[in-house]
């Protein structure tokens, strides 16, 4: 498995939840980070992006001042803070990467090669 993603659970409406993604890749460093959502009966959507050093970031306007994406390249690893929760966020939570060169930007599912499982992330009102 490269990519494994954690943090998922039930919280509360207003609450916050911070995600991981640990990728087993080479050259983590070079890699574009996402994470994206997908709840029952819909699409997967974006959710966040991270580029590769030097970091940009990238949210869907539905998240935009709530969650935060952030990576740690010494420890492989990507974050989503999620913070003031409503329970449309609730949806299974995946995160994805691919190598990327500096100027890409990726924010489609089609984009990407290497995905985690996903964890469930419920949110109760």
């Amino acid at each position: 498995v490269q990519l494994q993603a954690s943090g998922g659970g039930l919280v509360q409406a207003g609450d916050s939840r911070r995600l991981s993604c640990a990728a087993a890749v080479p050259s983590f460093s070079r890699f574009f980070m996402a994470w994206f959502r997908q709840a029952p009966g819909k699409e997967r959507e974006f959710v966040a992006a991270i580029s590769r050093n030097p970091s940009s970031t990238f949210y869907a306007d539905s998240v935009k001042g709530r969650f935060a994406i952030s990576r740690d390249n010494a420890k492989n690893t990507v974050y989503l803070q999620m913070n003031s929760l409503k329970p449309e966020d609730t949806a299974v939570y995946y995160c994805a990467g691919r190598p990327s060169i500096l100027t890409a930007i990726y924010i489609s599912p089609e984009d990407y090669d290497r995905w985690g499982q996903g964890t469930q992330v419920t949110v109760s009102s």
